[in-house]
């Protein structure tokens, strides 16, 4: 199996990732962070974390806010050689908010990079902001 395949792979199981975390459920996405620095986040609402353990503490809070969802990656491209790979398109979610009683939609830029620790893949760096064209910043 060629990088390029075990990574495309692995996007399967990023998408049930992205799913669960819509749904208010980080566990998944924790499996599939980093454990070793460095790691960033640059999150929709703008800034950035750094740390393999505050970005898995972030992305924990930000799941808890969530009470239900259905979310779909939109992959444009990735590639995967060696130990790094990456992919970047679009994430299209219908969020129920833990506060709100309406769902909201969200169209999302994405960008990830994922490294290989101890032969699992595992995200160093995600950069997501609202698609301005959509109109997609929550209301």
């Amino acid at each position: 199996m060629t990088d390029q395949d075990d990574f495309t792979a692995f996007l399967d199981q990023r998408r049930r990732v992205a799913q669960a975390y819509v749904n208010g459920d980080a566990g998944p996405l924790g499996e599939i962070a980093a454990q070793a620095n460095p790691a960033t986040f640059f999150p929709p609402s703008r800034g950035r974390e750094q740390g393999a353990g505050h970005v898995t503490a972030v992305n924990a809070r930000g799941a808890r806010s969530m009470a239900a969802g259905e979310t779909t990656l939109e992959i444009l491209h990735s590639q995967a050689s060696g130990d790094l790979a990456y992919w970047t398109g679009l994430q299209h979610a219908t969020v129920r908010f833990a506060d709100r009683d309406a769902p909201a939609e969200m169209h999302l830029r994405v960008t990830e990079i994922f490294r290989r620790e101890d032969g699992d893949w595992k995200m160093i760096h995600r950069h997501a902001d609202f698609l301005a064209e959509a109109g997609s910043a929550p209301k």
